[in-house]
């Protein structure tokens, strides 16, 4: 009852061995559930009912600290510090059948599929830009946008700004002030912009980036 996340990662390692080795030993102080190799392989390193230690501090809504609320999926790639790379078909098919599975298994809401960087946009880049959430999106792993014909007669930045972070805080977003403007700020509209505008990651709220917050905030049904 108390699983209400599935979390996804990448290790940001040099290798697969490097990555297990460090998963394993207890006083690297990082675990995850599920860790998905480059050829679709899933190794369960620790079980369903376990807290796995893969999100550290985090928020996301009301929840603090997501550790004891969530099932971690690991996605073997090196990572922006290492050379990014794309994730494999077989990687994505094989988390598309794994969470499938969790999610009916945990009644676990089509929203709360997460990254990293959703829950702690401040300290991580995971799972990335390169990341297919759309495509996780079409099996209801998730949620995608439809932005639509609906025009926005809006030209004051400011209030673009503070609208666009009210749709923020409503679908989840959290560390950053909704009516006070923040040094951080550009790091939360980053990390958006990552996970649903990866072709166009700018740090900058222009009027797609505001259209799309809308469009998850207003159209969508969160609870």
């Amino acid at each position: 009852k108390t699983i209400k996340f599935i979390i996804i990662h990448y290790t940001g390692m040099q290798s697969e061995i490097e990555t297990i080795k460090r998963l394993k030993n207890i006083r690297s102080r990082v675990s995850c559930h599920y860790l998905i190799n480059r050829k679709g392989l899933i190794t369960q390193m620790v079980m369903d009912n376990q807290v796995a230690w893969h999100a550290g501090k985090s928020k996301w809504k009301n929840f603090n600290n997501l550790n004891e609320n969530s099932i971690g999926i690991e996605l073997v790639n090196k990572g922006h510090q290492f050379g990014y790379q794309s994730f494999s078909s077989e990687q994505i098919y094989s988390l598309i059948d794994l969470c499938k599975n969790l999610k009916k298994k945990y009644i676990i809401k089509t929203e709360n599929f997460l990254g990293h960087s959703d829950i702690a946009p401040l300290r991580k880049l995971d799972p990335g830009e390169k990341f297919p959430w759309k495509k996780l999106s079409e099996y209801k792993l998730g949620c995608w946008y439809g932005i639509g014909k609906k025009k926005f007669r809006l030209t004051n930045q400011k209030k673009i700004e503070t609208l666009f972070f009210k749709n923020l805080y409503k679908i989840g977003y959290r560390y950053f002030k909704i009516n006070k403007r923040g040094k951080e700020d550009k790091i939360i509209v980053t990390s958006f912009q990552q996970h649903y505008l990866p072709q166009n990651i700018t740090g900058k709220i222009d009027l797609k980036t505001f259209k799309i917050s809308h469009f998850l905030a207003n159209e969508i049904k969160l609870a």
